[in-house]
Protein backbone atom coordinates (compact mmCIF):
# COMPACT_ATOMS: atom_id res chain seq x y z
CA UNK A 1 0.00 0.00 0.00
CA UNK A 2 1.24 3.30 -0.56
CA UNK A 3 1.02 6.58 1.44
CA UNK A 4 -1.82 8.80 0.70
CA UNK A 5 -2.52 12.09 2.20
CA UNK A 6 -5.81 11.80 4.65
CA UNK A 7 -8.71 13.94 5.05
CA UNK A 8 -8.35 16.90 7.98
CA UNK A 9 -8.84 14.49 11.60
CA UNK A 10 -11.96 15.63 12.34
CA UNK A 11 -12.96 13.99 9.45
CA UNK A 12 -11.12 10.32 9.81
CA UNK A 13 -13.57 7.82 9.20
CA UNK A 14 -12.74 5.52 11.79
CA UNK A 15 -12.97 7.95 14.30
CA UNK A 16 -16.29 9.20 13.15
CA UNK A 17 -17.31 5.29 13.25
CA UNK A 18 -16.84 5.09 16.96
CA UNK A 19 -18.29 7.98 18.74
CA UNK A 20 -18.08 6.45 22.06
CA UNK A 21 -14.70 6.72 21.97
CA UNK A 22 -13.93 9.53 19.88
CA UNK A 23 -13.96 13.02 20.62
CA UNK A 24 -16.87 15.17 18.76
CA UNK A 25 -15.69 15.73 15.45
CA UNK A 26 -14.85 19.58 15.62
CA UNK A 27 -12.77 21.46 13.24
CA UNK A 28 -9.39 22.75 14.19
CA UNK A 29 -8.81 25.43 16.81
CA UNK A 30 -5.72 27.38 16.59
CA UNK A 31 -3.73 27.24 19.61
CA UNK A 32 -2.37 29.83 22.05
CA UNK A 33 -3.16 32.60 24.84
CA UNK A 34 -6.22 33.55 22.43
CA UNK A 35 -7.71 32.97 19.12
CA UNK A 36 -8.74 35.12 16.60
CA UNK A 37 -11.84 35.52 18.32
CA UNK A 38 -10.62 36.78 21.75
CA UNK A 39 -11.19 33.54 22.99
CA UNK A 40 -8.70 32.39 25.84
CA UNK A 41 -7.15 28.68 25.12
CA UNK A 42 -7.32 26.32 27.77
CA UNK A 43 -4.78 23.42 26.44
CA UNK A 44 -1.72 23.90 28.18
CA UNK A 45 -2.82 25.28 31.02
CA UNK A 46 -2.71 24.15 34.72
CA UNK A 47 -5.33 23.68 36.96
CA UNK A 48 -4.20 26.74 38.76
CA UNK A 49 -3.80 28.56 35.58
CA UNK A 50 -7.42 27.55 34.33
CA UNK A 51 -8.59 28.60 37.82
CA UNK A 52 -7.05 32.01 37.09
CA UNK A 53 -9.05 32.29 33.76
CA UNK A 54 -12.36 31.46 35.24
CA UNK A 55 -11.61 33.83 38.17
CA UNK A 56 -10.64 36.60 35.52
CA UNK A 57 -13.61 35.42 33.35
CA UNK A 58 -15.80 36.15 36.66
CA UNK A 59 -16.01 33.29 38.93
CA UNK A 60 -15.77 33.18 42.50
CA UNK A 61 -12.18 31.73 43.76
CA UNK A 62 -14.37 28.66 45.08
CA UNK A 63 -16.22 27.74 42.55
CA UNK A 64 -12.97 28.56 39.97
CA UNK A 65 -11.17 26.13 41.36
CA UNK A 66 -13.28 23.00 41.21
CA UNK A 67 -14.84 24.29 37.79
CA UNK A 68 -10.75 23.99 36.80
CA UNK A 69 -11.04 20.31 37.93
CA UNK A 70 -14.19 19.58 36.52
CA UNK A 71 -13.06 20.93 33.14
CA UNK A 72 -9.85 19.41 33.94
CA UNK A 73 -11.60 15.71 33.46
CA UNK A 74 -13.29 16.60 30.17
CA UNK A 75 -10.48 17.93 28.55
CA UNK A 76 -7.73 15.65 29.53
CA UNK A 77 -9.73 12.58 30.63
CA UNK A 78 -12.41 12.32 27.85
CA UNK A 79 -11.12 14.35 25.27
CA UNK A 80 -14.27 16.91 24.96
CA UNK A 81 -13.58 19.90 22.74
CA UNK A 82 -17.56 21.07 22.96
CA UNK A 83 -18.64 22.53 26.40
CA UNK A 84 -22.14 21.62 25.21
CA UNK A 85 -21.24 18.22 25.84
CA UNK A 86 -19.43 19.02 29.15
CA UNK A 87 -23.01 17.57 31.11
CA UNK A 88 -21.72 17.81 34.73
CA UNK A 89 -21.32 21.54 34.36
CA UNK A 90 -24.28 23.39 34.55
CA UNK A 91 -25.63 24.83 31.52
CA UNK A 92 -25.08 28.44 31.51
CA UNK A 93 -21.85 27.93 32.74
CA UNK A 94 -21.25 26.06 29.80
CA UNK A 95 -22.66 28.77 27.43
CA UNK A 96 -20.45 31.52 29.29
CA UNK A 97 -17.51 29.10 28.71
CA UNK A 98 -18.13 28.67 25.07
CA UNK A 99 -18.17 32.11 24.43
CA UNK A 100 -14.88 33.28 26.50
CA UNK A 101 -12.70 30.05 26.02
CA UNK A 102 -11.56 27.38 23.40
CA UNK A 103 -10.14 23.52 23.81
CA UNK A 104 -7.99 23.30 20.37
CA UNK A 105 -5.45 21.23 18.45
CA UNK A 106 -3.16 21.70 16.03
CA UNK A 107 -4.41 21.94 12.61
CA UNK A 108 -3.01 18.43 10.66
CA UNK A 109 -2.49 20.18 7.56
CA UNK A 110 -1.04 16.63 6.08
CA UNK A 111 -1.93 13.26 7.38
CA UNK A 112 0.41 10.26 6.22
CA UNK A 113 0.10 6.73 6.35
CA UNK A 114 2.79 4.54 5.47
CA UNK A 115 3.17 0.91 4.26
CA UNK A 116 3.91 -0.22 8.02
CA UNK A 117 1.01 1.41 9.81
CA UNK A 118 3.04 4.66 10.78
CA UNK A 119 1.22 7.76 10.30
CA UNK A 120 2.30 11.16 10.40
CA UNK A 121 0.79 14.37 11.00
CA UNK A 122 2.79 17.71 9.50
CA UNK A 123 0.69 20.38 12.30
CA UNK A 124 0.11 23.70 11.36
CA UNK A 125 -0.18 25.99 14.00
CA UNK A 126 -1.76 29.17 14.91
CA UNK A 127 0.89 31.14 13.69
CA UNK A 128 1.64 29.00 10.20
CA UNK A 129 4.63 27.41 11.52
CA UNK A 130 4.62 23.72 11.22
CA UNK A 131 6.34 20.60 12.92
CA UNK A 132 5.79 16.94 12.95
CA UNK A 133 4.44 14.59 15.06
CA UNK A 134 4.71 10.46 14.48
CA UNK A 135 2.74 7.95 15.90
CA UNK A 136 4.69 4.26 15.50
CA UNK A 137 2.26 1.45 16.41
CA UNK A 138 3.35 -2.09 17.43
CA UNK A 139 0.62 -4.87 17.56
CA UNK A 140 -0.69 -3.74 21.43
CA UNK A 141 0.84 -0.84 22.09
CA UNK A 142 2.35 2.30 19.92
CA UNK A 143 4.73 4.90 20.53
CA UNK A 144 4.20 8.76 19.63
CA UNK A 145 6.88 11.22 18.60
CA UNK A 146 6.17 14.56 19.58
CA UNK A 147 8.19 17.37 18.78
CA UNK A 148 9.60 20.36 21.11
CA UNK A 149 11.01 22.92 18.21
CA UNK A 150 9.96 24.13 14.86
CA UNK A 151 12.98 23.29 13.37
CA UNK A 152 16.43 23.16 15.09
CA UNK A 153 19.42 24.65 16.56
CA UNK A 154 21.77 21.91 16.81
CA UNK A 155 22.55 20.82 12.84
CA UNK A 156 23.77 17.73 13.14
CA UNK A 157 24.64 16.60 10.10
CA UNK A 158 22.88 13.29 9.52
CA UNK A 159 19.44 14.60 10.78
CA UNK A 160 17.26 16.20 8.65
CA UNK A 161 16.20 18.59 10.91
CA UNK A 162 19.31 19.47 11.20
CA UNK A 163 19.14 21.09 7.79
CA UNK A 164 16.60 23.44 9.23
CA UNK A 165 17.52 26.64 11.38
CA UNK A 166 15.05 27.00 14.81
CA UNK A 167 12.14 28.73 13.91
CA UNK A 168 10.79 28.89 17.60
CA UNK A 169 10.27 26.78 20.39
CA UNK A 170 7.09 25.19 20.66
CA UNK A 171 4.57 26.33 23.57
CA UNK A 172 3.16 23.62 25.93
CA UNK A 173 -0.14 23.73 24.23
CA UNK A 174 1.52 23.01 20.77
CA UNK A 175 3.03 19.29 22.39
CA UNK A 176 0.50 18.40 24.64
CA UNK A 177 -1.67 18.98 21.36
CA UNK A 178 0.12 16.85 19.58
CA UNK A 179 -0.74 14.01 22.12
CA UNK A 180 -4.66 15.34 21.98
CA UNK A 181 -4.35 14.72 18.35
CA UNK A 182 -3.11 11.99 17.89
CA UNK A 183 -5.68 10.76 20.90
CA UNK A 184 -8.80 11.73 18.44
CA UNK A 185 -6.96 10.10 15.54
CA UNK A 186 -7.16 6.51 17.35
CA UNK A 187 -10.28 7.07 18.94
CA UNK A 188 -8.78 6.44 22.48
CA UNK A 189 -11.40 8.76 24.60
CA UNK A 190 -11.88 8.54 27.58
CA UNK A 191 -8.37 8.00 28.47
CA UNK A 192 -8.38 3.74 28.73
CA UNK A 193 -6.41 2.13 31.91
CA UNK A 194 -4.55 -0.11 29.66
CA UNK A 195 -4.24 -1.36 26.41
CA UNK A 196 -4.24 1.84 24.63
CA UNK A 197 -2.64 1.90 20.90
CA UNK A 198 -0.76 6.04 22.28
CA UNK A 199 1.01 3.91 25.44
CA UNK A 200 4.25 5.53 25.02
CA UNK A 201 5.61 8.98 23.87
CA UNK A 202 9.17 9.96 23.02
CA UNK A 203 10.31 13.38 22.55
CA UNK A 204 12.38 13.04 19.83
CA UNK A 205 10.58 14.52 17.48
CA UNK A 206 12.01 17.80 15.58
CA UNK A 207 14.18 20.27 17.94
CA UNK A 208 15.82 19.79 21.18
CA UNK A 209 14.12 18.93 24.55
CA UNK A 210 16.49 20.40 26.63
CA UNK A 211 16.57 23.80 25.02
CA UNK A 212 12.99 24.04 25.63
CA UNK A 213 12.61 22.70 28.95
CA UNK A 214 10.75 24.88 30.60
CA UNK A 215 7.74 24.36 28.00
CA UNK A 216 8.18 20.74 27.60
CA UNK A 217 8.31 19.47 31.05
CA UNK A 218 4.91 21.64 31.32
CA UNK A 219 3.12 19.69 28.68
CA UNK A 220 5.11 16.25 29.92
CA UNK A 221 3.41 17.18 33.60
CA UNK A 222 0.30 17.72 32.25
CA UNK A 223 0.47 13.97 30.44
CA UNK A 224 1.48 12.19 33.23
CA UNK A 225 -1.44 13.55 35.30
CA UNK A 226 -3.39 10.73 36.75
CA UNK A 227 -6.47 11.94 35.86
CA UNK A 228 -5.87 12.77 32.57
CA UNK A 229 -4.24 11.48 30.08
CA UNK A 230 -2.56 9.54 32.88
CA UNK A 231 1.05 8.39 30.82
CA UNK A 232 3.46 6.84 33.18
CA UNK A 233 6.92 8.47 33.46
CA UNK A 234 8.07 5.31 32.82
CA UNK A 235 6.70 5.26 29.64
CA UNK A 236 8.23 8.83 28.32
CA UNK A 237 11.18 9.03 27.03
CA UNK A 238 13.54 12.19 26.45
CA UNK A 239 15.92 12.51 24.20
CA UNK A 240 19.09 15.12 24.28
CA UNK A 241 21.64 15.47 21.77
CA UNK A 242 23.64 16.22 24.90
CA UNK A 243 22.52 19.57 26.83
CA UNK A 244 24.77 18.32 29.91
CA UNK A 245 24.00 21.28 32.03
CA UNK A 246 19.58 20.15 32.06
CA UNK A 247 20.38 16.38 32.13
CA UNK A 248 20.54 16.27 36.25
CA UNK A 249 17.12 18.83 35.83
CA UNK A 250 15.57 16.88 33.66
CA UNK A 251 15.49 14.22 35.83
CA UNK A 252 14.75 15.43 39.52
CA UNK A 253 11.74 17.69 37.97
CA UNK A 254 10.62 14.76 35.58
CA UNK A 255 11.90 11.45 36.26
CA UNK A 256 11.51 10.49 32.94
CA UNK A 257 13.85 7.31 30.65
CA UNK A 258 16.40 8.92 29.33
CA UNK A 259 17.60 8.65 25.48
CA UNK A 260 21.38 10.23 24.16
CA UNK A 261 22.15 10.97 20.76
CA UNK A 262 25.64 9.47 20.97
CA UNK A 263 26.52 8.22 17.85
CA UNK A 264 30.12 8.65 17.98
CA UNK A 265 32.73 7.57 20.36
CA UNK A 266 35.28 9.77 19.57
CA UNK A 267 35.44 13.84 19.98
CA UNK A 268 37.02 14.49 16.85
CA UNK A 269 34.18 12.44 14.69
CA UNK A 270 31.57 13.87 17.58
CA UNK A 271 32.49 17.68 16.46
CA UNK A 272 31.33 17.06 13.17
CA UNK A 273 28.23 14.87 13.49
CA UNK A 274 26.63 16.20 16.73
CA UNK A 275 28.11 19.73 16.62
CA UNK A 276 26.95 20.55 20.40
CA UNK A 277 29.57 17.81 21.41
CA UNK A 278 32.55 21.02 21.09
CA UNK A 279 30.90 22.53 24.08
CA UNK A 280 30.10 19.29 25.68
CA UNK A 281 32.43 16.50 24.84
CA UNK A 282 31.74 12.54 25.45
CA UNK A 283 33.69 12.76 28.69
CA UNK A 284 31.25 15.67 30.42
CA UNK A 285 28.14 14.21 29.06
CA UNK A 286 28.88 10.44 30.23
CA UNK A 287 29.52 12.09 33.46
CA UNK A 288 26.21 13.35 33.45
CA UNK A 289 24.81 10.03 32.81
CA UNK A 290 26.29 8.30 35.48
CA UNK A 291 24.76 11.02 37.92
CA UNK A 292 21.00 11.00 36.30
CA UNK A 293 18.32 10.45 38.96
CA UNK A 294 16.95 7.69 39.64
CA UNK A 295 19.34 5.38 37.51
CA UNK A 296 19.34 1.90 38.00
CA UNK A 297 19.97 -1.74 36.41
CA UNK A 298 16.43 -1.95 36.13
CA UNK A 299 16.34 1.67 34.60
CA UNK A 300 18.83 2.21 32.26
CA UNK A 301 19.74 5.24 29.92
CA UNK A 302 19.51 4.37 26.24
CA UNK A 303 22.48 5.79 24.16
CA UNK A 304 20.58 5.87 20.07
CA UNK A 305 23.81 5.17 17.65
CA UNK A 306 23.38 5.47 13.97
CA UNK A 307 25.24 3.49 11.61
CA UNK A 308 26.96 5.84 9.39
CA UNK A 309 29.14 3.95 6.56
CA UNK A 310 32.56 4.41 7.06
CA UNK A 311 32.08 7.24 9.41
CA UNK A 312 31.42 5.48 13.08
CA UNK A 313 30.56 1.84 12.32
CA UNK A 314 34.13 -0.27 12.67
CA UNK A 315 34.51 -2.95 15.14
CA UNK A 316 37.02 -0.53 17.06
CA UNK A 317 34.01 1.93 17.47
CA UNK A 318 32.23 -0.90 19.00
CA UNK A 319 34.95 -1.97 21.50
CA UNK A 320 35.38 1.99 22.18
CA UNK A 321 32.06 2.40 22.68
CA UNK A 322 31.83 -0.45 25.37
CA UNK A 323 34.37 1.12 27.26
CA UNK A 324 32.47 4.19 27.71
CA UNK A 325 29.57 2.93 28.59
CA UNK A 326 31.29 0.91 31.59
CA UNK A 327 29.74 1.73 34.84
CA UNK A 328 26.66 3.24 33.25
CA UNK A 329 23.12 1.26 33.51
CA UNK A 330 22.88 1.50 29.76
CA UNK A 331 21.51 -0.25 26.59
CA UNK A 332 22.45 0.99 23.13
CA UNK A 333 19.90 1.34 20.50
CA UNK A 334 21.57 0.75 16.67
CA UNK A 335 19.62 3.27 14.06
CA UNK A 336 20.47 1.97 10.71
CA UNK A 337 20.65 5.45 9.12
CA UNK A 338 17.48 6.45 7.15
CA UNK A 339 18.21 8.66 4.03
CA UNK A 340 16.63 11.65 3.10
CA UNK A 341 17.21 13.88 -0.16
CA UNK A 342 21.18 15.27 -0.67
CA UNK A 343 22.17 13.49 2.69
CA UNK A 344 25.31 13.40 2.92
CA UNK A 345 25.80 9.96 4.45
CA UNK A 346 25.44 6.19 3.69
CA UNK A 347 23.68 3.35 5.92
CA UNK A 348 26.52 1.29 7.00
CA UNK A 349 26.18 -2.64 5.84
CA UNK A 350 23.85 -5.06 7.17
CA UNK A 351 27.12 -7.03 8.25
CA UNK A 352 28.93 -3.99 9.64
CA UNK A 353 25.60 -3.35 11.90
CA UNK A 354 25.73 -7.08 12.53
CA UNK A 355 29.49 -6.79 13.94
CA UNK A 356 28.88 -3.67 16.12
CA UNK A 357 25.74 -5.22 17.33
CA UNK A 358 27.10 -8.43 17.99
CA UNK A 359 30.29 -6.80 19.73
CA UNK A 360 28.32 -4.31 22.33
CA UNK A 361 25.73 -7.41 22.87
CA UNK A 362 28.69 -9.42 24.08
CA UNK A 363 30.20 -7.04 26.54
CA UNK A 364 27.03 -7.71 28.40
CA UNK A 365 24.55 -4.54 27.17
CA UNK A 366 21.54 -4.64 25.20
CA UNK A 367 22.10 -4.24 21.49
CA UNK A 368 19.25 -4.04 19.33
CA UNK A 369 18.82 -2.73 15.49
CA UNK A 370 15.78 -0.19 15.29
CA UNK A 371 13.50 -1.98 12.66
CA UNK A 372 13.24 1.39 10.27
CA UNK A 373 9.44 2.05 9.99
CA UNK A 374 8.07 4.82 7.73
CA UNK A 375 10.83 5.17 5.71
CA UNK A 376 8.29 5.78 2.59
CA UNK A 377 6.46 8.93 4.11
CA UNK A 378 9.95 10.27 5.60
CA UNK A 379 8.78 9.56 9.06
CA UNK A 380 11.81 7.58 9.81
CA UNK A 381 14.34 9.02 12.95
CA UNK A 382 16.25 11.80 11.25
CA UNK A 383 14.08 12.28 8.29
CA UNK A 384 11.31 15.17 10.16
CA UNK A 385 11.44 18.40 8.68
CA UNK A 386 8.64 21.21 8.05
CA UNK A 387 8.69 24.13 5.51
CA UNK A 388 8.76 26.74 8.11
CA UNK A 389 11.82 29.55 7.83
CA UNK A 390 12.56 31.78 10.34
CA UNK A 391 11.35 34.94 9.88
CA UNK A 392 12.78 39.03 10.80
CA UNK A 393 11.35 40.26 13.74
CA UNK A 394 10.13 42.99 11.63
CA UNK A 395 7.92 40.49 9.57
CA UNK A 396 6.69 39.18 13.65
CA UNK A 397 5.85 42.62 14.60
CA UNK A 398 4.27 43.20 11.11
CA UNK A 399 2.10 40.04 11.63
CA UNK A 400 1.72 40.82 15.41
CA UNK A 401 0.19 44.13 14.58
CA UNK A 402 -2.39 42.72 11.69
CA UNK A 403 -3.53 39.98 14.57
CA UNK A 404 -4.29 42.52 16.99
CA UNK A 405 -6.26 44.59 14.97
CA UNK A 406 -8.19 41.54 13.29
CA UNK A 407 -9.10 41.65 17.27
CA UNK A 408 -9.70 44.79 17.83
CA UNK A 409 -11.86 44.64 15.02
CA UNK A 410 -13.72 41.41 15.63
CA UNK A 411 -14.33 42.79 19.47
CA UNK A 412 -15.57 45.97 18.08
CA UNK A 413 -18.40 44.50 16.17
CA UNK A 414 -19.35 42.30 18.98
CA UNK A 415 -19.88 45.24 21.22
CA UNK A 416 -21.42 46.92 18.20
CA UNK A 417 -24.29 43.90 18.20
Amino acid sequence: MTAQPMANLALVPDIAARPDKAAPPLAALPLGASGADGRVELLGLTRAEIAAALMAAGEAEKGAKMRANQLWHWIYHRGQRDFAQMTTLAKDLRERLAQRFQVGRPLAARDLQSSDGTRKWLLRFQDGEEAESVHIPEEDRGALCVSSQVGCTLTCRFCHTGTMKLVRNLSPAEIVGQVMLARDALGEWPSPPDGRMLSNIVMMGMGEPLYNFEHVAKALKIVMDGEGIAISKRRITLSTAGVVPMIARCGAELGVNLAISLHAVRDDIRDVIVPLNRKYPIKDLLAACANYPGLSNARRITFEYVMLKGVNDTPADARELVRLLKGIPAKVNLIPFNAWPDAPYECSSDKAIRDFSEIVFNAGYSSPVRTPRGRDIMAACGQLKSASVKRSKADILREQAAKEAQLAQAQAAGLSA
